[in-house]
């Protein structure tokens, strides 16, 4: 996630402006998504990380916090209404309900960035942990591959050996047969290559894990300066 999304969904032009602008002067400046709370148009919940709502039409309220929090998005819902922020918090306790008073942008920016600074903290725990299912898979594979190099070897060797001591009577086969024979052969020399390599490989793997067994471990005083 390069740049998060904010979905601003309000029926008051001054509140969606208000907030863009004193976001304007954070350093990290989300994109933003402004739309009314007519939300029959309906959202792409793929399209923002973090949804704004605020101003808009009381018969509507219900029907847009509802769309939202079946969207699995967090929420940000500002109102001057003190019962009515109780209502939003016991109903949807999964959002957070802010109090629109005095210094409330502050508020509202300080919350919405560590709402989506946490987005993108799990966003990146999720692809480490799919990269790390991946590669463990791989790893599976490599293992697997390689504990059959020395049965695949022994095929390989007999193939060989008979393609070779039947290449050693020209007048035993017809040349269609023979050159069958020398198919195989080659193939069987191809194979033969592909887990030669496997082997250089598995020596280069034990010769980086002895390297790094052999690197001293950082100091504990120099692994707490650096942070």
């Amino acid at each position: 996630m390069e740049q998060p999304t904010v979905l601003i969904i309000t029926d008051e032009t001054e509140f969606a402006r208000s907030i863009t602008c004193r976001w304007q002067s954070e350093r990290s400046l989300p994109a933003f998504i402004l739309m009314s709370s007519d939300v029959r148009l309906g959202f792409d919940p793929e399209t923002f990380e973090l949804a704004i709502v605020g101003s808009i039409r009381p018969a509507a309220l219900s029907v847009v916090l509802e769309a939202l929090d079946a969207a699995g998005k967090r929420v940000l819902f500002v109102s001057s209404d003190l019962a009515l922020l109780e209502k939003i918090r016991d109903r949807w306790p999964g959002m957070v309900a802010l109090r629109r008073q005095e210094s409330w942008l502050d508020t509202l920016i300080l919350v919405g960035s560590e709402a989506l600074h946490r987005v993108r903290a799990e966003a990146n725990a999720m692809g480490a942990e799919k990269t790390s299912a991946l590669l463990e898979q791989q790893a599976t594979l490599g293992r697997y591959m390689l504990e059959m190099r020395h049965t695949l070897n022994n095929t390989l060797t007999a193939m060989l050996g008979n393609s070779e001591l039947l290449l050693l009577e020209p007048g035993l086969l017809s040349a269609e047969a023979r050159s069958q024979i020398e198919t195989i052969r080659h193939m069987a020399l191809r194979m033969h290559e592909v887990l030669r390599r496997f082997s250089s490989l598995e020596k280069e793997l034990m010769v980086l894990n002895q390297e790094k067994r052999r690197k001293p471990e950082a100091r504990p005083e120099r692994v707490a300066a650096a942070f």
